[in-house]
């Protein structure tokens, strides 16, 4: 028995990486998967089906059930499509996870509109498609249902040259995190992975120490991942989690008051309000430091 027997699962991006996890591991705790991946390489460039297939094929192989789907998550069409292969094969859709991605990192100088625009397509806009055509699926079964979305640090905290990367996964978070209220009606949750894995995706990006691919696998994400689509966690909306190899964390938002005084006061004088947001700086929360990557 598995913790997911008999729901229907869809994964974008899972012909490799975390997504290969997620969809793996899927389909050992017993859902029936929807194995989504165009096929080309990290940067978007170029389009295949061997890498869906070979998933597909593993998964049959341990003797799951899983149909392969190589559509683009920026194409309305085909996002519409991913989900129609869940409802066409399996005859519902229980659980999406939004994990396709690119990257084209630079640092801002550098930066092109070419490079912006393709990544906010591929994640926000992408993100954007696949959840909205899931959601309107789980809404007309009226069962509730799961989402979960792929942040990143880079957009929560910062990174060094992703500027693009880091506000299109900003943005991801932030559709969650409004998504997930709309949902509460309507018994469908919407939780926010923040993930730190190895994979071709971010083999440049980490430091090459010894252990660091098996340290940061991503088999270690996706526990959490599958978790979240099952009835355990039917009570898990609207959280954010980042995953580091075994150690799961809940991220959440405090606030700290700087200056302050009745509001039926005049304004604050300039150099008052300086003196007094300043006042405690050393005792400010300290941010992340600048990552160490040098870009051209």
């Amino acid at each position: 028995m598995g913790l997911l027997d008999g729901k229907v699962a869809v994964v974008t991006g899972a012909g490799g990486g975390l997504g290969e996890a997620h969809a793996l591991l899927l389909a050992k705790e017993g859902a029936s998967v929807v194995v989504n991946d165009l096929g080309g390489s990290r940067d978007g460039s170029g389009s295949g089906h061997n890498m869906a297939d070979q998933v597909v094929d593993k998964i049959k192989a341990a003797g799951g059930k899983a149909v392969a789907n190589y559509g683009s998550v920026s194409n309305e069409d085909d996002a519409k499509a991913m989900i129609k292969a869940a409802v066409d094969n399996f005859g519902k859709i229980d659980f999406f996870i939004a994990n396709a991605g690119i990257l084209r990192d630079k640092s801002f100088k550098n930066m092109t509109n070419d490079m912006w625009d393709i990544v906010i397509d591929v994640h926000l806009r992408g993100t954007y498609l696949t959840v909205k055509a899931a959601y309107d699926q789980m809404l007309e079964q009226g069962s509730g249902g799961s989402i979960v979305v792929t942040s990143s640090t880079s957009g929560l905290i910062g990174n060094f040259g992703q500027t693009n990367y880091g506000a299109a996964k900003a943005g991801i978070a932030g559709l969650a995190r409004c998504l997930f209220q709309e949902g509460l009606k309507y018994g469908i949750r919407v939780n926010v992975l923040a993930p730190a894995a190895y994979s071709r995706m971010t083999e440049d990006i980490f430091p090459q120490t010894e252990g660091i691919e098996e340290q940061l696998s991503p088999n270690k994400v996706s526990p959490l991942v599958v978790w979240l689509g099952s009835d355990d966690a039917k009570d898990v909306t609207g959280r954010t989690f980042l995953v580091q190899g075994n150690n799961v964390t809940l991220l959440s938002w405090q606030s700290h008051t700087l200056a302050s005084r009745d509001n039926k006061e005049g304004p604050w004088e300039v150099a008052d309000i300086g003196k007094t947001v300043l006042e405690h700086f050393d005792q400010w929360p300290k941010g992340p430091q600048p990552t160490p990557r040098k870009f051209e």
